[in-house]
């Protein structure tokens, strides 16, 4: 979790003078101590702010201290893997649905070199490959792994199977469907999978087996 901005903890401005400083602490400090609550919650919660307001009072009070945090303000911040990972995500949705397709693999890819077991970033991902002829097989992989990590989500079986049958794998597309009416009995685009894959080929007969089937095919 980031350290609190100090002077929004001590409820000052960053003009604030030496002498508002320690005011703003020693009203905070009666105000909030934690001696003044007898509920177990808010005492917890007070002691957390307190020792806040201490190392807040203890950074500006000295000249020394504050100006070595006022030019760590300064310095610019280092997004966190994950803000990067949901930025690139919404554009890349973003870009997606106004038909960018170049520009969403590589905002998803970036989303799902960061965090591979995230569904939402590989489903995404695969779709908007499977945009591209030469990349549609890298898309129906992207897109099973995300079937794999959330294996309940009909909606990615859904649109798996519609991936696989735009390849012409329709035995694949037909399971797949079937998997996400199990799931979703009102999926229609599973539905419509399953109507354009046609009626299902009847299953082979059985091999005869054992010696009755070894006789049978003698005589």
């Amino acid at each position: 979790m980031p350290a609190p901005n100090y002077y929004e903890v001590l409820g000052v401005g960053k003009t604030a003078t030496s002498a508002e400083i320690r005011s703003a602490y020693a009203k905070l400090a009666r105000e909030r101590h934690p001696d003044r609550f007898a509920d177990p919650g808010e005492k917890a919660r007070a002691e957390e702010f307190f020792k806040d307001l201490t190392t807040a009072f203890n950074t500006l009070a000295s000249d020394k201290n504050r100006r070595e945090y006022d030019q760590g303000l300064e310095r610019p911040r280092a997004a966190p893997p994950q803000e990067i990972a949901q930025n690139a995500f919404a554009r890349g949705v973003q870009m997606y649905e106004e038909k960018k397709y170049h520009e969403a693999i590589e905002l998803l890819r970036t989303s799902a070199g960061l965090f591979p077991e995230d569904p939402r970033y590989q489903h995404a991902l695969g779709k908007a490959l499977a945009r591209n002829p030469h990349w549609a097989r890298e898309g129906i992989q992207a897109v099973e792994k995300a079937v794999q990590l959330a294996p309940r989500v009909a909606a990615y079986r859904s649109d798996l199977a519609e991936l696989l049958l735009a390849q012409g794998l329709k035995l694949r597309a037909r399971k797949t469907a079937e998997e996400a009416l199990r799931l979703q009995p009102e999926n229609e685009r599973a539905r419509q999978v399953l109507d354009q894959c046609g009626p299902a080929e009847p299953e082979p007969p059985p091999a005869s087996g054992g010696l009755r089937g070894l006789l049978r095919r003698k005589s």
